[in-house]
């Protein structure tokens, strides 16, 4: 009789701990940060990175990629399609501040393609960050590039 019990009431506790809400990942993707940083913010794709991304630590620089945008949350994008600078891309995003750069973060770790970002953003670039920009659409595409402040991964 006790092994029935115990096992009616672990079975009760399983299926109220499965029908516990977790958190969606638009959940996860939105911070106080997202919400305060950049005049734009959206919530995008990655569609394309050219080349490779340099792993040197000695080297700061930006990389541009393109994405596709699915949702503008504040401020105003024109385009569907965008293409956004990443401050030293190849490190993830919650350890890459630094000295010259400062206020820029968020809880990506790598990127990859057909993955979704939610993103604060300035533009354009040159106003924000001065350093090295490794942009593969240069004279291909004459949209303004964009500046990742914060880049959060976020649901499709």
């Amino acid at each position: 009789m006790k092994t029935v019990f115990t096992l009616t009431w672990s079975l009760i506790l399983l299926s109220g701990a499965a029908c516990a809400k977790k958190p969606s990942q638009a959940d996860v993707s939105a911070d106080a940060k997202l919400a305060t940083l950049g005049r734009i913010e959206v919530t995008a794709q990655l569609e394309e990175i050219r080349g490779d991304l340099i792993n040197d630590p000695l080297y700061d620089y930006a990389h541009v990629m393109k994405y596709k945008v699915l949702q503008v949350h504040r401020g105003k994008v024109d385009q569907d399609t965008i293409y956004i600078g990443h401050y030293n891309p190849a490190e993830p995003r919650d350890s890459v501040a630094d000295a010259r750069v400062q206020q820029i973060g968020g809880n990506v770790r790598q990127f990859r393609v057909g993955d979704v970002h939610r993103l604060a953003l300035e533009v354009p670039i040159d106003d924000h960050y001065m350093g090295g920009i490794i942009n593969k659409y240069f004279g291909e595409v004459n949209d303004p590039i964009y500046w990742a402040v914060w880049t959060n991964r976020a649901a499709k």
